[in-house]
């Protein structure tokens, strides 16, 4: 399955993002059947609240292809974007996004609001959830739990 074998590239990114103490999130860009960008979330390391995985990978993939437009791309993320990273997917014109675990607390996709099915919108990215659900999920889980013994 396609789909699996791409966002287990994107958990390698939130694999990294765990080893530098940041939210494990990790997510890629895919055109033509080749990752074109890699990217996890940074936040704590620049102290900038929009270096999300999401963000970034965006960021890069426009860098590579010289364009804002990445209509021919896909998006792999372990995390459902939050309301911001899917304003940056619709904006950037991605034209399918895949993700993980589901974001109960912030999820923009399906769980907590449905930004892609806004049908004002002039793009609306297909989207596919549950992909490695479990190892997403646990993942970040694993991630608080070692915050909250810290803080204990």
């Amino acid at each position: 399955m396609e789909e699996v074998k791409w966002m287990k590239e994107a958990l390698k990114q939130a694999y990294k993002a765990f080893q530098e103490d940041e939210v494990p999130i990790g997510c890629i860009i895919v055109k033509d059947g080749k990752i074109i960008a890699r990217a996890h979330n940074k936040r704590e390391k620049t102290q900038q609240s929009i270096a999300h995985a999401e963000i970034l990978a965006i960021q890069k993939a426009c860098k590579k292809l010289n364009t804002w437009r990445l209509e021919e791309c896909d998006l792999y993320v372990t995390l459902e974007p939050c309301p911001m990273c899917a304003g940056a997917i619709i904006q950037s014109r991605i034209r399918n996004v895949y993700f993980g675990a589901y974001d109960h607390k912030g999820g923009s996709v399906i769980t907590c609001t449905k930004l892609f099915d806004v049908k004002e919108y002039n793009h609306h990215p297909s989207y596919f959830s549950g992909i490695c659900e479990q190892e997403c999920s646990s993942l970040l889980k694993q991630f608080f739990k070692l915050k909250r013994k810290k803080h204990d």
